[in-house]
């Protein structure tokens, strides 16, 4: 968490990046959901420096696995 931290204020300052969630799932791999305002702003930040350096910083072995989703609806505004 220490490095997530770290790199936070980094994120904060990405153009179109709504929201970005910090999570853990059972086995005890970590992992970031992403919420962008648009496809382009998406697409901006997979060739920024800060989305190239994330395996490098957070010790990624491997590939990492990405997965695009499209948000059909919310629940709560």
């Amino acid at each position: 968490m220490r490095r997530a931290r770290e790199r936070e204020p980094r994120y904060k300052a990405i153009p179109g990046l709504l929201q970005k969630y910090y999570v853990k799932n059972d086995s005890g791999e970590f992992g970031g959901i992403y919420v962008w305002d648009s496809e382009a702003s998406f697409e901006a930040f997979r060739k920024s420096y800060l989305a190239t350096s994330i395996p490098k910083a957070y010790e990624v072995k491997g590939t990492p696995n990405i997965e695009i989703l499209d948000i059909l609806f919310q629940f709560r505004d």
